[in-house]
């Protein structure tokens, strides 16, 4: 489990900087609105978090790619849905700047997207 958390960190942190970079560096300075750029962004990052997921973090537990890359991709679609929900609240009702919103939504998703990885997304089929 240490190593799966390291993993998931390291992972997760580039995934993060990756969204939070293509938002904030990208695709807002080219004039996208922040919640749209947010899509693009999640698209983006998603790429790089299964594959570190699927080859670094639950590299040993058994499932196949097609799978655990479906699964995942229902757990990203619900963590982003969450992403989306609070990153809209903090920037309707906060004064905090785009990118302070975000990394602080980022961040918080981040235990709910471990649990559901480990625990379905990449669970072997006798646990999923």
């Amino acid at each position: 489990m240490t190593r799966q958390l390291f993993w998931f960190g390291v992972v997760g942190v580039t995934a993060m900087l990756i969204h939070l970079g293509s938002v904030a560096l990208i695709l807002v300075p080219l004039g996208l609105a922040p919640l749209i750029a947010n899509i693009i962004a999640f698209i983006l990052a998603f790429q790089v978090s299964y594959a570190g997921h699927r080859y670094f973090t639950f590299r040993n537990q058994e499932t196949t790619v097609s799978r655990s890359r479906g699964r995942f991709f229902l757990v990203a679609l619900m963590s982003f849905a969450v992403n989306e929900l609070l990153y809209w609240a903090l920037l309707q009702y906060t004064l905090l700047d785009f990118r302070i919103a975000l990394a602080l939504v980022l961040v918080a998703v981040a235990t709910l997207t471990f649990v559901l990885a480990r625990y379905w997304a990449f669970a072997s089929g006798e646990n999923a």
